[in-house]
């Protein structure tokens, strides 16, 4: 078996970081865009490479600003988790860390919940066999007409409640 992976690669972490610059670059090169229309408000001297200039920051802020957001994307969750690599196997080993972080967030919350999931753990191979065994005998009484819905259902409930 093996480690389990709690940790992202540093690696990971600097293309991370590297998406976020990129994103915030290109926002700020697309911010500058409009700002610099609202400094120029009626004057239209030049106007032809000042357009010229605005579209140009606009294109390659918008392309730094998506360029960014994915390689943003890729950082946290790996080629495979991105989407980049259709590679299950690989994408469930880039996206552990996320997914074991989720697990302990979910225990911390059935803990405040005070849920005692220590029964269901506790429960031998037999206890599982003997309880799957009652619920489909119940099921075949039913099926057979042997027991109606009403006692089915209360059947069922008692078995269920006993776990």
């Amino acid at each position: 078996m093996t480690r389990p992976r709690r940790r992202i690669s540093e690696g990971r972490q600097a293309i991370y970081y590297v998406g976020i610059a990129m994103t915030g670059i290109g926002l700020l090169t697309v911010m500058s865009v409009f700002v610099t229309g609202a400094m120029n408000a009626g004057d239209f001297s030049d106007f032809d490479n000042k357009m010229r200039s605005s579209a140009i920051r606009a294109v390659i802020g918008f392309i730094l600003f998506m360029g960014g957001a994915f390689v943003q994307k890729i950082g946290a969750r790996g080629v495979a988790g991105s989407g980049l690599v259709l590679d299950p196997q690989r994408a469930r080993q880039d996206v552990e860390p996320w997914a074991r972080m989720g697990g302990g967030l979910l225990k911390d919350a059935l803990d405040e919940a005070d849920v005692d999931l220590s029964r269901a753990k506790d429960m031998s191979d037999a206890q599982a066999e003997d309880f799957e065994e009652k619920l489909r005998k119940l099921h075949r009484l039913h099926a057979d007409g042997i027991l109606t819905d009403e006692e089915f259902a209360r059947e069922k409930r008692e078995v269920l409640d006993r776990i």
